[in-house]
């Protein structure tokens, strides 16, 4: 395999493909490209390429002091399993705008051992709260 390539460059994804993708994904299955639009415009963006064609892509929804929330982390079916994962995930967490961020979450279902690699728990404190329209 080539090597994988990450940029923060928002001008470098595909936007179609991405948002196909999600939308095919369990918990992006009832968005919209509006959606998506506005989700990516609103956060620190990552993608993952190889020979410049894109194979990955994560978000993070911070304020850039204290909290970053990590989501919509995505590889493409083909490229799975090779490490574009944790590529993107530690590209966000390692992002220099983000060093001083001391709480950092995430959902999932099904990627829990990817998280704990990075050091994330599941949560049963006690504390964390959610709402859903």
């Amino acid at each position: 395999m080539s090597e994988v390539e990450i940029s923060f460059d928002r001008d470098r994804i595909d936007f179609a493909a991405t948002s196909a993708i999600i939308k095919a994904s369990y918990w992006g299955a009832q968005r919209s490209d509006e959606i998506h639009r506005c989700a990516f415009d609103n956060s620190l963006c990552v993608s993952a390429f190889i020979d410049g064609e894109q194979v990955g892509f994560a978000r993070a929804v911070t304020d850039h002091a204290c909290f970053a929330y990590l989501c919509d982390v995505i590889v493409w079916p083909e490229r799975r399993g090779v490490g574009i994962g944790k590529k993107l995930v530690g590209a966000l967490l390692d992002h220099p705008d983000l060093a001083q961020v001391g709480s950092w979450s995430l959902r999932t279902t099904d990627a829990h051992s990817l998280y704990a690699g990075f050091g994330f728990e599941v949560s049963n404190d006690g504390f964390w709260m959610r709402r859903r329209r």
